[in-house]
């Protein structure tokens, strides 16, 4: 019998994320591997089941197919594989799929996308007309244009797994690995770590507990992954972290077997209040404890309390307070460093005609911690 914790039977909408190690095989795609998922995915979708897929190996591809097997660290290389591979990537999804009747949908994603409340929006209609005509959304990160250096990167597939399951309300992430659970220790260097099997929350001894593990393509380690726990938690959506190649694995999954670690959901916050706490913030605006502890009162920050303003930013930014909330602002960088410190009565003179009198009101604050 299934312990209660483990029954996810009744979760229609699944994100599976398949890592570099599984999907590579001798820098190319693992196509018996892939078939082998495939088969089992068409048993879900069969039963109703809503899938997403979020994949690696772009990047490994295509190294492969250019003769490099060394780990790429230039971000111009690492853009030139992943523009080779990702066709290359998709043309195997899409055939070995289609051996089964389902049709697959590539969307490529940067942070730009999730960070502009529109694009988002447009992303998330998108992603629900693919999946009421039956397709599966394969997504990737859009290697090719994206850099960290300009701040458009997720930085790994491991967290946009988890954006993609909190922006489109999914009830179970699924993270393939090649690795078989989190342990209290690094297993590869630790004999004696032991597995934990459910984590009920992501804590700092939780996030302690994550090594560092990667391989010459991929970019994720664990603490990537216990990360994307916990934003998959914020918004209701429970996260099993499992090795890709045990036998049948999302069908037993799904069946309420205990593999791997069972990362519970916490409380779901609001599809705004996700956005704005996994959005990046553009700029950090410093404030004072009495206008902290207004809004924790569920107050409106308002200019009075501003010490200081970093960045450039504009009117419906996201920002980062103090770094302890994020906020949406009604009012620019120019403006607020015009404005700081005043009282409200000098602000309604200064503002042009129909400006907000307040930087941020409580609906557009979210803490952090």
């Amino acid at each position: 019998m299934r312990p209660a914790v483990r029954d996810i039977s009744g979760i229609s909408r699944i994100v599976i994320k398949i890592g570099t190690n599984l999907l590579s095989k001798d820098h190319a795609v693992d196509t018996e591997y892939l078939r082998g998922v495939a088969v089992q995915i068409a048993a879900l979708i069969a039963e109703g089941k809503q899938i997403l897929i979020v994949t690696s190996g772009a990047v490994g591809m295509g190294a492969g197919e250019l003769g490099i097997s060394e780990k790429i660290t230039s971000v111009k290389m690492r853009q030139a594989c992943a523009s080779i591979g990702q066709p290359l990537l998709m043309k195997e999804y899409k055939e070995i799929f289609a051996a089964h009747g389902i049709i697959t949908a590539q969307i490529l994603l940067t942070r730009e996308v999730f960070n502009n409340r529109k694009s988002y929006l447009n992303l998330k209609s998108s992603v629900e007309t693919l999946l009421s005509l039956g397709v599966v959304p394969i997504f990737n990160e859009n290697d090719s244009i994206s850099t960290a250096e300009i701040g458009n990167a997720f930085g790994d597939n491991d967290r946009l797994s988890a954006l993609v399951a909190s922006k489109i309300d999914a009830g179970l992430l699924i993270l393939l690995t090649d690795i078989d659970a989190l342990y209290d220790a690094d297993p590869r260097a630790n004999p004696g770590a032991r597995p934990i099997r459910l984590v009920r929350e992501v804590s700092e001894e939780i996030l302690a507990c994550a090594g560092a593990a990667g391989s010459a393509f991929s970019t994720g380690g664990m603490r990537t992954k216990v990360l994307a726990a916990q934003i998959a938690g914020r918004a209701g959506c429970r996260m099993v972290l499992a090795h890709g190649k045990e036998k049948d694995v999302l069908t037993r999954i799904l069946a309420g077997e205990e593999i791997g670690t069972l990362f519970l959901a916490q409380e779901k916050l609001g599809n705004r209040e996700r956005w704005i706490l996994n959005s990046v913030p553009q700029g950090t605006i410093s404030v004072d404890e009495g206008a902290i502890g207004a809004m924790r009162q569920h107050k409106s920050l308002l200019p009075s309390g501003i010490r200081g303003v970093t960045g450039v930013f504009a009117a419906g930014d996201v920002v980062a307070v103090n770094e302890e909330a994020k906020i949406v602002t009604g009012l620019s960088s120019v403006e607020i460093k015009s404005l700081m410190g005043r009282h409200s009565s000098e602000i309604r003179k200064l503002l042009c005609q129909g400006k907000r009198d307040v930087v941020a009101r409580p609906e557009d604050i979210v803490f952090i911690r």
